[in-house]
């Protein structure tokens, strides 16, 4: 073998050293990035009984503490606004689930993690497939959480459209009304009054009027 001929073999096995090299790099590169994808914490969406949401929380909670799960589950959320009802003058408070029969949970899925979610009591399933739940988009868990957390009341009145009613306030007290359309947030209405035969539009305040 002469010296040149020695010398393009030896750069040709130069060469094929570094593409394995390189292969070799970007194998282990995409195994850690497999990893880190794999270990990275995400939100994922269980379906429970109906009614059973905030049970399931506790539950789950507990069973977090209790497994040493701390550090693969980290969240769990059920999304609540708050809705005030009127009802015959008065005022109540309650809370209302945003996504009756589901609750959030932020957590890292792996077999163990996904089997103290999953055999949590009032839980029947991940949304995805039975064997693979799928996380749900951050976008879409930022805008349901902050919906939860906004201060932003639902009002709810006890009257609706086509209602009768009688109003006992104003320049239209004792007549009776129908109601055309109801605006909660600004407790007002308004309704159809028939005055010397002809129906009438007008604007009255929720404390005007009394169902009949």
């Amino acid at each position: 073998m002469t010296k040149k001929e020695k010398s393009m073999e030896e750069q040709l096995n130069e060469d094929l050293q570094a593409e394995r090299e390189e292969a070799e790099a970007q194998a282990q590169a995409d195994a850690e990035a497999k990893k880190a994808k794999k270990n990275q914490k995400r939100w994922y969406i269980v379906h429970t009984y109906s009614g059973h949401e905030n049970k399931v929380k506790v539950n789950l909670e507990k069973r977090i503490e209790y497994m040493n799960m701390g550090e693969k589950i980290f969240r769990v959320e059920v999304p609540q606004k708050t809705v005030t009802q009127v009802k015959s003058g008065k005022k109540q408070e309650r809370e209302e689930k945003i996504f009756p029969g589901y609750v959030l949970v932020e957590m890292i899925m792996d077999e163990d993690s996904w089997y103290v979610v999953r055999h949590t009591a009032g839980v029947t399933k991940f949304v995805g497939s039975a064997k693979r739940p799928i996380p749900a988009k951050d976008s879409e868990i930022k805008k349901i959480i902050n919906r939860s957390t906004s201060t932003t009341q639902k009002i709810e009145l006890d009257v609706k459209a086509g209602d009768k009613v009688r109003i006992v306030s104003g320049p239209f007290a004792d007549f009776i009304a129908d109601i055309i359309e109801v605006y909660p947030d600004k407790y007002k209405l308004r309704a159809n009054v028939s005055i010397f035969g002809r129906e009438t539009p007008v604007e009255l305040e929720y404390k005007q009027i009394n169902k009949l």
